[in-house]
């Protein structure tokens, strides 16, 4: 085998063992999350670049499915209206573009989920800050340390490591964990 694919592979296995350290976090996340679902709420996620894709990918296994043919359960992306980003961009701020879908769309009970490698991102910082202000819980999926947006979240989820592509292998990782969680509690969906 290649020196540098047995790396790149030791090396995801390192990241994805230190896992198990964010097991209480997660179970945490998960009550959070099944408490909003069995109240008839919804979870509203984002991201940007490849935590968008993240964020989707959550979402999509929510609506579609994970691994069984349920209801679907109540999941939205706020980043998924090319004309709506473009106009908050342009007519507000690009700091907007997830905080302005989520004042309108966000309620009580309901929760925000975040993907952010960095926990840098102004967009992401301000979602939560206007999550914290409309009382909606939130939980960030982070790296790096958790950024800015870790002590704005409810909860914050942190993969110990400093690489873009480590990090969003954890986050791929416990996103699917949560999607095993949810579909043993609504087998049938919602």
């Amino acid at each position: 085998m290649n020196e540098q694919f047995s790396d790149f592979i030791a090396e995801a296995q390192t990241t994805l063992g230190t896992l198990a350290n964010l097991e209480t976090t997660l179970d945490q996340g998960i009550r959070i999350i099944l408490e909003a679902l069995e109240n008839g709420k919804k979870l509203l996620v984002c991201g940007n670049g490849g935590s968008a894709s993240e964020a989707q990918h959550l979402v999509t296994e929510l609506v579609g499915r994970f691994r069984s043919n349920r209801q679907p359960l109540t999941a939205l992306f706020l980043g998924g209206d090319a004309s709506q980003i473009t106009c908050i961009g342009n007519d507000f701020s690009w700091d907007d573009i997830f905080a302005r879908p989520l004042q309108g769309l966000g309620q009580p009970g309901d929760v925000l989920i975040c993907f952010s490698t960095s926990g840098m991102s102004s967009n992401v910082v301000a979602v939560l800050k206007t999550a914290q202000e409309m009382g909606i819980p939130s939980i960030a999926f982070l790296g790096k340390g958790g950024g800015v947006a870790g002590p704005l979240a409810t909860l914050s989820v942190v993969v110990n490591s400093d690489s873009t592509a480590r990090i969003q292998e954890g986050h791929l990782f416990m996103l699917h964990w949560l999607c095993e969680h949810l579909e043993e509690k609504f087998p049938q969906g919602i």
